[in-house]
């Protein structure tokens, strides 16, 4: 479950990044940062499901490596997420309507990718799903709050964070299914 834990939070953080600038540029009252946090957690909840669907109908063909790929997948996206790219768009201009869609799909293809990797966390993936999209929700939640306060400038350092934990995820599959745990 700390494993569960720690993607969730992970996944969160280019979320909570972008919500953390939309707090800070666009100053959007309650109604905004709900609907900002919504469509994020939504979108992080929903997107792992589907993508271990796909990992599911392939299972059988992967599963004697299935901690590789695990692996690559989450090292690939937490490299991605260290060199601070993640979201640059959505953070741009205030995000409603359908701008708030495309970056709540955006800000949640990590959470696609992720999905295959779903089953080798040992928890289950509605499980799983559902906790990725609350942590989503309260982080972006309090994304825009803080960015109220205090600015976008936490931004990039809460996706790079984010980039460390999937990593780091990413090595702990691995080192357990390979024995070296």
């Amino acid at each position: 479950m700390i494993a569960a834990i720690l993607l969730a939070l992970a996944l969160a953080m280019d979320a909570f990044a972008v919500a953390l600038t939309q707090g800070a540029r666009f100053r959007p009252e309650v109604a905004g940062a709900l609907a900002i946090a919504l469509t994020f957690g939504l979108f992080q909840a929903i997107m792992p499901l589907i993508g271990w669907g796909i990992g599911a109908l392939a299972f059988e063909y992967i599963e004697a490596v299935d901690h590789w790929i695990a692996f690559a997948l989450l090292t690939v996206l937490g490299v991605r997420m260290l060199g601070g790219h993640v979201g640059e768009d959505e953070a741009s201009r205030a995000l409603t309507g359908t701008a708030l869609l495309v970056a709540g799909v955006a800000t949640s293809i990590d959470a696609l990718a992720a999905g295959i990797t779903l089953p080798t966390l040992g928890v289950h993936p509605l499980t799983a799903a559902a906790l990725i999209g609350l942590v989503t929700f309260a982080l972006s939640l309090a994304g825009v709050a803080l960015g109220r306060r205090a600015g976008h400038h936490m931004g990039a350092w809460a996706e790079r964070a984010g980039g460390v934990i999937l990593i780091g995820l990413g090595c702990k599959i691995l080192a357990e299914h390979t024995g070296w745990l």
